[in-house]
Formats: C-alpha cells, sequence, structure tokens
C-alpha cells in the first residue's frame, strides 16, 4: 500500500430524480479521478433527496439490493474503469421488509469489497431514520483497498467516540463518515455554528485519539422547503450545512468545503504521520483497556 494517498470529496446537493443523482455522482466521480484521486467518498444516501424528513412508506420503494442492485453495479463499473475506490452511502433492501442505512467499498478494479451497515439510528425532528432503517449488525468494519486500510462510519456514528475507536484498533488508516446532516431553516445564526463546530470538533477528536485522519462528506442544498407566500424565504426546510472536510492524524484541519455550495475536492494524505503522531501522543500504549469494562452498561446508577 502507498504511504501517500490523494482522497476525493463529493459534497453534491441532490434531487428528487434518483438517476439524475446517479449521473451527478458519476460525473463528479470522473472529474475528481481526473485531477488524480485515488479514493473517493460520496455523501450519504446520495442517490435520493434525503427521505427521512418524514415517514412515507413509499420511499421504500427507493431501496436496492447491494451489491446485486443497479447502483452498486454501476459503481463497480466506473470505478473499474478509472482505477478508484468508491465509498457509496446507499439505502439497501436487504429483504422484505428489512432495510439498512449502508455503505458499499469498491476496490480499485472494480471488486465489491463488502458493506458497512450504519450502526447508531436517530430518530429526531426531521431525521426519522429509525421508521426506515434497521441497526446494522455486521459491527464495524475495515476494508483493504487498493490504496489503503480505510474504516466507513456513517452519519450518527460520528458521535460514538467507541466507533471510531474500534475501527482504528481494526487497523483503519482513515476513517471515512459519509453524512447527510442540516440546519433547520428556523434556528438562528448562533445555533447553527454551534452545532456545526460540535460536529466538526467531536470528529477531528476522533482523529486525535486514534492518530488517524477523518474524512467527512456532507451533502449540501435546500431540502423540503416551505417558502413564504410571496416565495421570498423559505419558512420551513433543512439547509444541509455542506463544510465536508479532511483533517490530518491529529485533527488538524486540511481543508474545509463551503456551506451552501457544490464542492469538489482532492487531498493527499501522508498516512505516515500516523506513526509519528503516535509515537509522540502515545494513547493506544497507555490505554487502561482492563478498567473499561462498564463501558458496555447503558448507564452507571
Amino acid at each position: 500500500m502507498l504511504m501517500k494517498v490523494k482522497i476525493g470529496m463529493a459534497q453534491l446537493s441532490c434531487v428528487a430524480d434518483k438517476q439524475a443523482n446517479i449521473a451527478h455522482c458519476t460525473d463528479s466521480v470522473r472529474r475528481l479521478a481526473a485531477e488524480g484521486a485515488q479514493i473517493i467518498c460520496l455523501q450519504e444516501l446520495f442517490a435520493s433527496l434525503y427521505f427521512c424528513d418524514e415517514e412515507r412508506y413509499e420511499n421504500f420503494l427507493l431501496a436496492e439490493p447491494i451489491p446485486d442492485g443497479p447502483t452498486t453495479q454501476h459503481f463497480m463499473g466506473l470505478a473499474k474503469e478509472l482505477g478508484v475506490v468508491l465509498v457509496c452511502s446507499m439505502f439497501e433492501k436487504r429483504a422484505e421488509g428489512l432495510y439498512h442505512n449502508t455503505a458499499a467499498v469498491i476496490d480499485a478494479d472494480g471488486t465489491y469489497l463488502g458493506k458497512y451497515r450504519k450502526m447508531h439510528i436517530p430518530d429526531d425532528p426531521g431525521y426519522y431514520e429509525k421508521f426506515y432503517f434497521t441497526p446494522g449488525d455486521l459491527g464495524y468494519k475495515v476494508f483493504h483497498t487498493r490504496y489503503a486500510t480505510i474504516g466507513v462510519l456513517v452519519c450518527w456514528d460520528q458521535w460514538y467516540p467507541e466507533a471510531a475507536r474500534i475501527t482504528a484498533l481494526k487497523g483503519a488508516q482513515i476513517l471515512f463518515y459519509p453524512t447527510a446532516i442540516g440546519w433547520d431553516v428556523r434556528q438562528t445564526e448562533e445555533d447553527n455554528r454551534e452545532q456545526y463546530e460540535a460536529w466538526q470538533t467531536i470528529q477531528r477528536s476522533h482523529a486525535v485519539a486514534n492518530g488517524v485522519p477523518v474524512v467527512s462528506v456532507n451533502r449540501t442544498g435546500l431540502e423540503a422547503a416551505v417558502f413564504a407566500t410571496d416565495g421570498s424565504h423559505p419558512e420551513r426546510g433543512m439547509q444541509f450545512w455542506g463544510g465536508s472536510f479532511v483533517t490530518n492524524a491529529f485533527g488538524r484541519v486540511l481543508y474545509q468545503a463551503p456551506h451552501l455550495d457544490e464542492a469538489l475536492h482532492v487531498e493527499e494524505l501522508d498516512l505516515a504521520d500516523t506513526d509519528h503522531y503516535r509515537r509522540h501522543w502515545p494513547y493506544l500504549r497507555d490505554r487502561r483497556i482492563d478498567s473499561y469494562g462498564d463501558i458496555t452498561k447503558r448507564y452507571i446508577d
């Protein structure tokens, strides 16, 4: 494997037409590959609008099997053609009535390496994911790609240090987080800033604590908007906050995308930095694994 790897990030807005979204992602992958990207991550549920803002049974028709569905097959062909690794977050139909929020990982020769099923499933206003997704049952995963050994976690997983730690302990050299998160348009600018900073800070902390780079790829765009009667401004809706970013192995932000615009970016990561930071900040050496038994309890009374 290489010690220097070029990461491609595609921060995009989505429309109601699934095939249009897939075509937009395909074009973005081609452009990133042309700029030298070797591992490219797409945002969470890139093939559709973020449908979990409401509970509608017809939205289950968006799901596909993985890897046998047409979207995975399409991106397997694209990865082989371009010689890139792809991280593709999709709505998986596992069986009749059983669905997951799943990331497929495709190697640079088009080989399907496997899937990670999102473990932490939120249920909040505007994010009714428990209606759609069964929690993941594959555990935390790493994937040995042509260019690096990567770990993939999905959106709400990014708030949990346990998920990042276990994935890093399994040998992940980079942590990828395909994401769909945004601001309710009725929030204040202060709330917006506080939420984004918390989101970025918790993920930067995973890089610091584990000595591995973090790549977080969010969507952008205003979705499910209801406008004022004169059309002047949205009164309801979700403004996905973009702000995709990549850190080095000590949490320093190397690149941050804008909030309201689409962005394609290629960033080179030096994987040798992990050894440097872990030697100088030996958290793995000093972990008291004998004292952590209580972490498996829901709460300690």
